[in-house]
């Protein structure tokens, strides 16, 4: 089933319902906010002279909702534009306008009377064929639409987006009991395709997958740091966060951010629906829950939870809840030999047996907790779901776990856990010890690069299945399909005469490694394949080149390595654009100075919408030199060819982004800023982004791709460096800006501007080239810059740590 879904509705304007608004409006839908009509004016609404029958105070709701989707950060929307996509309404007035509505968005209150109530009123004015969801964390599908006829029935069910809408990548679907399956495969696939989801398929069981599983995660902590006694907040937070592959919230962290009420209302959900005692008794409130929320310590909503911010005399510092004493006290860093193992480590596989085999009481406690959630895990499959890997998907998009429940048994020993467990008196479900006992010793496994989970039916391996649009770049090399590699990037074969260059160094960051595979790929493309895409897997495409290695060189004062390493750039990002086959980039998150630059050489960019874009290296006192102001500086001069066209503005623009070390918010902002031009689009779905460069490499290959010729630039010379220097110069007697940033703001202006020759000029490429070169160079030698490289490499090691 193609779905075409142009125009929604969501009822509910309050956090969940607008955040939902905003991003089916970043996907270009139309949206219709609805809430109910307010029975009192404000004091503004009085001093305006409004009544209760005006419109703007029937749909106030709304509209205010809107208003305060483009001050959140972070923000609900790619661009703030798309807020014009969001019309507000009210339910006595409007409700009757989702007769035009592809699809409506049920988001009230979480009571299942109120939301039968509202069911109904919909189906009135719906039209036949209309998809109809209620987005609700846990309350059943079925038992909602219990009092509406048939064709409604087929066309409704469940979504649970998580939150924040745009930056969650879950989205649960429960089908309800007469849910027309072909509907669910469509909204699956549209909502995958259009809203950039990763969508699970859950039963209508209390809580779903995710929230069923990580709240009993969340409880048995607790329950076990309380029964153990001596295990402080912080204690467990460091145990329970990147030490078992999960957030750095950790455990009273994360319940800190989503809200104590909230947590207490979701753990209730399945208290009061589950009938076995065992499972009753973890998700009952616990006393210091109910105390917290009764002295409204709900977390970061009301300034405490289980942690305290507050001014000390040493400045801000974070105290930690006793829950002994229920008194905040200062933080004591926990220290043991399985922590320091764990950090250690290299990969979730590797840290979780570090943390469970060093044997002190941070891997007991690990050990404990990770114990119960697996068997809780195995219990509710078949339950909450059909596939183990649908549940392993959940955790790791809701709850942000590097490892599902499952790949976490497999990566700590299925079969050695299991046998721990038995000896420990845990009883172990039936289906797991079966599988064990048919000479299986993990729940996946992977042959000839596709990969098979057992099936909990047939107790038999199936090959788990994705959509054509997802590419793995992983399972492409377990096939050998790496045509050239080493120790930064690799060639792979995509298929169909398409190969990719994959950037794999730490944090991707731009070496001689990458810029060497860089060139063999484009005399090895230009031989024997179609085109090429530019794209990896990793948690950011690149964060830039390698400071430490211009530091090193810097400080030893070898400026002709520095000058060497640049032409080696340069050199290969030129070679990169005059490849006589398509290239065409696929930037996510993270994509920074170098990687930026690395990006800009391709015929098209096909950003993810999470790209965080930009030309950064004015932060670390200097400015890009690896083609990205002779790249401007092109577009500057493309855009205005003609003598009497005014290249300024353009250039202002330019100086003001790349002086100020701008970075899109998003792959829509990023064209905003004009990093990215307008024939580069942007994709929801970051695992979608490789399967579309593909497909536009292969599109323009067919179309008879022809390579763009070298052009002359027409620069604003001395004139527009000047222009620019002004500004720059204005804002250092306004104190915005130092002394050594008007220095890089000098050099910035003289490479954009194309030095000083007059106005109008025509330079070549490599003259430009040149000129970054040389600026490069001169602010490498700079102490200021030095201590700046050096400042940033200690703030990411910090952050890493």
């Amino acid at each position: 089933m193609n779905l075409s879904i142009r125009k929604a509705a969501v009822i509910g304007s309050g956090i969940m319902g607008s955040q939902i608004a905003a991003h089916l409006a970043n996907a270009g839908i139309k949206t219709l906010l609805l809430d109910i009509v307010p029975k009192a004016l404000t004091e503004e609404e009085v001093g305006k002279g409004l009544s209760l029958a005006h419109p703007a105070v029937r749909s106030r709701l709304a509209a205010s909702a809107i208003k305060k989707l483009t001050k959140i950060n972070p923000a609900p929307f790619y661009d703030e534009a798309f807020a014009a996509r969001i019309t507000p309404g009210n339910l006595e007035d409007d409700l009757a306008s989702i007769a035009d509505v592809d699809w409506v968005i049920e988001v009230v209150v979480e009571n299942l009377e109120v939301k039968k109530s509202l069911l109904r009123q919909i189906e009135q004015h719906r039209k036949p064929g209309t998809v109809v969801t209620s987005n609700t964390s846990g309350i059943s599908i079925n038992a909602m639409a219990a009092d509406c006829g048939e064709e409604f029935q087929k066309h409704f069910f469940g979504t649970h987006f998580f939150n924040p809408p745009r930056y969650m990548k879950l989205l649960e679907i429960i089908p309800g009991e007469n849910t027309d399956p072909e509907l669910v495969i469509g909204m699956k696939a549209f909502c995958e395709k259009v809203l950039g989801k990763g969508v699970v398929l859950a039963k209508d069981t209390p809580n779903f997958i995710a929230n069923r599983i990580g709240t009993y995660g969340l409880l048995v902590t607790l329950q076990e740091m309380q029964k153990n006694g001596g295990y402080t907040v912080e204690e467990v937070d460091a145990v329970t966060g990147p030490a078992m592959g999960r957030p750095k919230s950790a455990t009273f962290r994360t319940l800190d951010l989503v809200g104590l009420d909230t947590f207490v209302h979701v753990a209730d959900n399945v208290f009061q629906n589950v009938t076995d005692e065992q499972e009753k008794a973890v998700f009952e409130t616990p006393d210091v829950l109910k105390r917290m929320t009764e002295l409204k310590w709900l977390g970061e909503k009301t300034g405490r939870g289980f942690y305290l911010k507050q001014k000390g005399e040493k400045g801000s510092e974070i105290l930690s809840l006793n829950l002994n004493t229920m008194e905040y006290v200062p933080q004591q860093k926990p220290k043991s030999a399985s922590l320091e193992a764990a950090k250690a480590a290299k990969g979730t596989k590797e840290k979780l047996k570090a943390l469970l085999s060093s044997k002190d009481r941070y891997s007991e406690l690990a050990w404990n907790i990770l114990k119960q959630v697996l068997i809780y895990s195995a219990e509710k499959a078949g339950e909450i779901s059909d596939s183990i890997q649908e549940i392993d998907d959940a955790m790791r998009w809701g709850f942000s776990w590097d490892l599902g429940p499952f790949e976490t048994w497999d990566a700590i020993g299925l079969v050695r856990s299991v046998e721990r467990m038995e000896a420990e008196g845990l009883t172990v479900p039936e289906w797991v010890k079966d599988w064990i006992a048919s000479g299986q010793t993990s729940f996946y496994k992977s042959e000839e690069g596709h990969l098979y989970s057992v099936h909990i039916g047939s107790q038999q391996y199936k090959q788990t299945l994705q959509a054509p649009e997802v590419i793995s770049l992983r399972r492409l090399k377990e096939r050998n399909k790496i045509i050239k590699g080493n120790s930064g990037a690799s060639l792979i074969d995509l298929g169909e005469g398409v190969a990719c260059l994959e950037f794999h160094s730490p944090n991707n960051a731009i070496g001689e490694d990458i810029l060497a595979m860089i060139q063999m790929s484009v005399e090895e493309v230009r031989k024997n394949y179609l085109g090429m895409v530019i794209a990896n897997q990793g948690k950011n495409f690149c964060v830039g080149a390698n400071i430490m290695l211009l530091l090193m060189e810097a400080q030893d004062e070898e400026w002709d390595e520095i000058d060497d390493i640049i032409r080696l750039f340069q050199n290969t990002m030129y070679k990169l654009k005059r490849l006589e086959k398509p290239v065409v980039a696929a930037p996510h998150r993270m994509c920074l100075g170098g990687g930026v630059e690395a990006c800009m050489p391709a015929d098209q960019v096909i950003a993810s919408a999470e790209t965080y874009y930009g030309l950064v290296e004015v932060g670390v006192g200097l400015i890009p030199a690896g083609g990205g102001c002779k790249e401007f500086a092109l577009r500057a001069s493309q855009r205005h060819p003609n003598a009497d066209s005014d290249l300024q503005p353009y250039l202002n623009q330019v100086f003001e982004t790349v002086g100020m070390a701008k970075v899109s918010s998003s792959g829509y902002d990023a064209k905003r800023l004009g990093y990215l031009k307008s024939s580069d689009r942007v994709v929801a779905n970051q695992d979608h982004s490789i399967y579309e460069a593909k497909q536009a490499v292969l599109g323009l290959a067919r179309s008879g791709y022809e390579p763009i010729p070298e052009e002359k630039i027409r620069v604003a010379g001395a004139e527009g460096k000047a222009i620019m220097q002004l500004g720059a110069i204005g804002m250092r007697q306004g104190g915005y800006i130092s002394d050594h940033d008007l220095l890089i703001a000098k050099k910035l202006a003289h490479v954009l501007a194309g030095g000083d020759v007059p106005a109008g000029t025509l330079v070549t490429e490599q003259y430009m080239l040149d000129l970054e070169r040389e600026a490069f160079l001169s602010l490498c030698g700079e102490p200021k810059t030095q201590a700046r490289m050096q400042h940033m490499l200690t703030k990411g090691k910090a952050l890493r740590n």
